[in-house]
């Protein structure tokens, strides 16, 4: 791994590098933000289980989110411990949880010991079954008017500090019944923002029923499945959902938006939370 540039601040989750801008005025030289981009090794009982893509910020909540999402764990107090240990090569979370629960809910993934990137939450599956999992229905969850989720798109851009400074990451915000955003994680994987925020959401015991999710990227299956484990009910995308993504939101209870856009937005499942769509069928 290449020697971290002096200018270079984990703590914010970006470094500054000295770049060349070539525009229709020009050349010149400017300090530029670039998202950091780490691999963070997650061990459990100082076992490896999976290496991850990360932007190193907030990686507690990671921890917990990403064992929850995972299904390592089943609450938040099952993971007893977590260290943040800063490497040459990266970071390890080194997390510690009942043996016997970890043999009994990780026996599924065999050796799971494959590096996974920023973009894929399953590339440290290896069968089928690992790869494709089923959540649980979700709950009643509220049901909110369009012009909440209206709301809470415009408050989001503040809200993503990371991205104002450079332009890559995602965000997974959780968003009160009324619009108004409570929490915000972001990382350069859009999964990855989603597991610090279930884990930051878990942390705070923040009930699930009680609002919304709004992600700043598409819906993809690993989305829709994390989103569902942890009792969400609505997920809203600012981009497409994919086939497999629709299909397990009809088949878990969830309402999920795709294209959320100022002024629309798509409803592909269970459209009865959105006071709009109210009289149709789920």
């Amino acid at each position: 791994m290449p020697p971290k540039h002096p200018e270079a601040d984990t703590a914010r989750g970006y470094a500054v590098r000295r770049v060349d801008r070539f525009d229709r005025h020009g050349h010149a030289q400017i300090d530029d933000a670039v998202t950091e981009e780490v691999p963070v090794a997650m061990l459990y009982n100082e076992l490896p289980f999976a290496v991850m893509m990360v932007t190193p910020l907030d990686l507690e909540d990671f921890a917990l989110g990403f064992s929850l999402s995972e299904g390592l764990i089943a609450a938040p107090a099952e993971l007893t411990g977590v260290e943040v240990r800063t490497r040459l090569e990266g970071v390890e979370l080194a997390m510690q949880v009942d043996a016997g629960t970890l043999e009994q809910r990780a026996g599924s993934y065999g050796e799971r010991l494959l590096p996974g990137r920023s973009g894929c939450g399953l590339c440290g599956a290896r069968t089928l079954e690992d790869a494709v999992r089923h959540p649980a229905p979700v709950g009643d969850g509220p049901r909110i008017d369009a012009a909440v989720l209206e709301h809470a798109l415009d408050s989001l851009r503040a809200a993503q500090p990371v991205n104002a400074a450079t332009g890559s990451v995602h965000a997974a915000a959780w968003c009160h019944a009324d619009g108004r955003i409570a929490m915000v994680r972001e990382d350069v994987g859009r999964h990855n923002a989603l597991d610090k925020l279930i884990g930051a959401m878990a942390k705070a015991a923040v009930d699930p029923q009680r609002g919304f999710l709004l992600v700043t990227s598409r819906a993809s299956y690993e989305m829709v499945t994390k989103a569902a484990s942890a009792g969400i009910t609505i997920m809203a995308a600012i981009s497409a959902p994919t086939a497999l993504a629709i299909h397990l939101a009809q088949t878990t209870g969830l309402t999920l938006v795709g294209f959320a856009r100022p002024g629309s937005h798509v409803v592909y499942t269970h459209p009865q939370r959105l006071l709009h769509v109210a009289g149709a069928q789920a």
